[in-house]
């Protein structure tokens, strides 16, 4: 039989489609019953409860999850659960995957600022083709995403304003705090769009021509006051480009600005072989009272660069704690302070007032040398809250790594803040790292994670490591460095004591049954071990049986083991080791995917 709809739900559909399609007053039904205005609320989509939200009357009535603030004569969604979570249910509704990353306070600001940007991405579609003409406002958004919101079903909603990006950009755009603009959005127009946003995070792409630096100019102007993030990704800039950009950031024409975080990444500078700064960049970092974060990576950026910003940084009186000039080719750029005090080399400069917050310093991929080390060792002496220091990717080998270890002798006398060291793939051997691991044990628990990943240096280097593992470090990335069996045998031979290790990466060491052994050890000596990764180790199916044995006794509070890239053939019982080894709700184990059985991993030059 068919079941016949009660009267209650006929009344609310006539109330749900009253309250999408009419453009007149609502009915007043605040002032209904609080069960069926929950019932009311439930059955909306996106678009109807955001009506029924924003055009409820200013006449100090309050129902379930509204409040009137007199004071203002604004009307404020209260904190009630119902609206809160129809906004949260929605969301996830739509975005599975990205509601996973995220926890926003306001679930429907999280909305409507994601909806927009979605609106925007597929105007930009539509306005890079080569025959689109017209404005981009009068640029219809798909049906899928009109039919997510529930504006879809209007008679004629292909002539209807609703579907227009202007409409979305005028209703939604004070939803918008963070927005991610292609090239072709860099218009007047646009900035015209985004009026209403009130903008803290803009990244741009793609950004090339003067027509889009002098669009992308007039949204930063409007919204300087707010923006505290500016991100460039695969933008190609010139130096008049740099100087009207920051020109634009200026507050009412002062020189002075509050962005906080200042980003260019994976682009080009038309003038990178120039030896000064373009003027503007300069100006801007003169007055970056408030700038935290500032990046400069994968630019291709040239040593005179790099020191022209080093000198110019040198004698500001700025805040910035992030500094990352990673993958660029700027070996040479401290050439001038090898071996002399930064102030016998540049007496005209300061004392280093920027760089004295300095937390993190990022030189990843820049082709650094020997030489380049020994003058960053000098350069370090004006860094003394240096956190985290991150020198992978540059082949400094063993006489590099030996130029820093005097940095670390005279970092410990003056109780150095360095708490994190990256040394992957630098061309060192045991040889080196031998000699690097009782220099900075010397911390006295100070330097709290290291990494020398992917440097071969073979299972002689397991007695220092060892040792290393028995001082105060927290997180060892040791993947990749050819310990083989007989490394993981000695490692596991020599541990002794608690360790106070709360992760640890092992990971590519083709290490075989061993591997297993050793981590059998290592978490019952380890009760603080949160995070293994032992991913493609050569390990033969037994050694399954061997760990989870192992983490039955363990008496630590492990979150995540990496079995990952090994040949195991998938067992029934594989499902049942997944619900075993849970913890907050997640699983521990990462085994071996169906895919991982066609060829196991294989790091043979």
């Amino acid at each position: 039989m068919v079941e016949v709809p009660s009267l209650v739900s006929l009344c609310l559909d006539v109330l749900k489609k009253e309250i999408i399609q009419g453009d007149g007053v609502l009915p007043p039904v605040y002032l209904l019953p609080s069960e069926l205005l929950h019932a009311l609320i439930m059955c909306l989509p996106p678009f109807g409860l955001w009506k029924l939200q924003n055009e409820m009357p200013l006449d100090g009535q309050q129902s379930e999850g509204y409040s009137i603030d007199h004071s203002t004569n604004k009307r404020k969604r209260g904190r009630d659960g119902n609206i809160d979570n129809a906004w949260q249910v929605f969301f996830k509704l739509r975005w599975p995957d990205l509601a996973e990353q995220t926890q926003p306070t306001d679930w429907q600001q999280a909305y409507w600022e994601t909806h927009l940007q979605n609106c925007l991405d597929e105007a930009a579609e539509m306005a890079l083709v080569p025959s689109f003409k017209g404005y981009i406002g009068d640029v219809l958004i798909p049906e899928i995403i009109l039919k997510h919101v529930g504006i879809l079903g209007h008679p004629d909603h292909s002539t209807f304003d609703h579907a227009k990006l202007s409409y979305h950009c005028q209703q939604f755009g004070h939803y918008a705090r963070y927005l991610r603009l292609q090239n072709v959005l860099c218009t007047a127009e646009t900035s015209n769009l985004l009026r209403e946003c009130k903008l803290q995070q803009v990244t741009l792409r793609c950004i090339r021509s003067k027509d889009q630096i002098d669009g992308l100019c007039k949204l930063l102007t409007r919204h300087s006051k707010t923006l505290s993030s500016l991100e460039f990704v695969h933008c190609s800039l010139s130096s008049d480009s740099v100087n009207a950009i920051c020109g634009a950031l200026a507050l009412n024409g002062v020189q002075r600005h509050g962005l906080q975080h200042f980003s260019i990444n994976s682009s080009s500078f038309r003038e990178s072989g120039t030896i000064s700064l373009p003027s503007g960049l300069v100006s801007f970092l003169s007055s970056a009272r408030s700038l935290c974060s500032l990046k400069f990576s994968d630019n291709n950026l040239g040593r005179n660069f790099a020191r022209a910003l080093f000198l110019t940084l040198l004698n500001l009186s700025s805040s910035i704690s992030i500094l990352d000039l990673s993958d660029n080719n700027i070996a040479g750029w401290l050439s001038d302070f090898k071996r002399r005090p930064l102030s016998d080399s540049y007496p005209s400069f300061g004392t280093g007032k920027s760089l004295q917050l300095l937390r993190v310093l990022n030189l990843r991929g820049n082709n650094l040398r020997k030489d380049d080390i020994e003058s960053l060792r000098c350069a370090l002496t004006q860094m003394p809250n240096l956190e985290d220091l991150d020198l992978s990717d540059n082949p400094i080998e063993d006489e590099g790594v030996m130029s820093l270890i005097p940095f670390f002798d005279k970092a410990y006398e003056s109780r150095s803040s360095l708490a994190d060291l990256k040394l992957e793939n630098c061309e060192l051997s045991c040889d080196g790292v031998s000699h690097l691991l009782p220099a900075i044990s010397t911390f006295e628990g100070r330097l709290k994670s290291l990494s020398v990943a992917d440097n071969f240096l073979g299972s002689e280097v397991a007695g220092a490591l060892a040792k290393y593992i028995s001082t105060c470090v927290k997180a060892l990335n040791v993947g990749g460095i050819g310990l083989g069996p007989s490394g993981f045998q000695k490692l596991r031979d020599l541990m002794k004591g608690e360790l106070e290790l709360v992760k640890i990466n092992i990971s590519k060491n083709r290490g075989g049954i061993e591997t297993a052994m050793f981590l059998t050890k290592l978490l019952s000596h380890a009760p603080q071990l949160t995070k293994v990764n032992a991913a493609m180790n050569l390990m033969p199916t037994e050694c399954l049986t061997i760990i989870c044995a192992a983490l039955r006794l363990a008496r630590g509070n492990l979150e995540h083991l990496d079995l990952s890239g090994h040949i195991w053939k998938y067992e029934p019982d594989h499902a049942s080791l997944h619900a075993e080894f849970v913890r907050n709700g997640k699983h521990i184990l990462i085994l071996p995917s169906s895919s991982a059985l066609v060829a196991p991993y294989d790091d043979d030059p």
